[in-house]
């Protein structure tokens, strides 16, 4: 995909507006198919595929968490870092109202409104991730150095 050719979504405005390098990855979506998917047809580790998860809290406070693809979030270790009760996944309409984004395409980058974004500790050690560009069918690629320095995410350990 040429760059000037790149959906101008919210997310690949974002990262434009702070001159990060990326490179736009399509791929052909599938339904409820996930990370896998896009690894899967991007031939890369479903490790370095991150995913952004729209959840709340017991007091319906939302908050995003990324989280590598081949893995999945403790909601309780979730919780008790954040000092909650409980945490768990918003459903798809809510995700999708909060960000701005359709659930399959939601990326952390461009926002409707901001968010507490949460980021498994060992994503940091990655040199690039692949991260959803805010549409169905289109990743990102890009320093891992560059989502930190954008997003600023607060680090949890609630991989499993």
């Amino acid at each position: 995909m040429a760059r000037d050719k790149v959906p101008a979504t919210p997310a690949i405005r974002e990262l434009k507006k702070h001159k990060v390098k990326f490179t736009p990855r399509p791929y052909k979506y599938e339904d409820k198919g996930g990370t896998r998917t896009s690894a899967r047809e991007l031939q890369v580790e479903e490790h370095i595929v991150i995913k952004t998860l729209v959840m709340e809290d017991d007091q319906q406070r939302p908050l995003i968490v990324l989280m590598h693809g081949d893995c999945e979030v403790s909601l309780k270790h979730l919780a008790r870092q954040l000092g909650v009760k409980k945490v768990a996944p918003c459903k798809p309409e809510r995700a999708d109202q909060l960000t701005g984004y359709q659930t399959g395409g939601i990326s952390p980058f461009g926002l409707r409104q901001p968010l507490p974004i949460y980021m498994e500790e060992s994503i940091k050690i990655l040199d690039k991730l692949i991260i959803n560009g805010g549409k169905r069918g289109l990743i990102v690629e890009l320093a891992v150095t560059d989502l930190i320095k954008i997003l600023t995410p607060t680090t949890v350990s609630v991989a499993i």
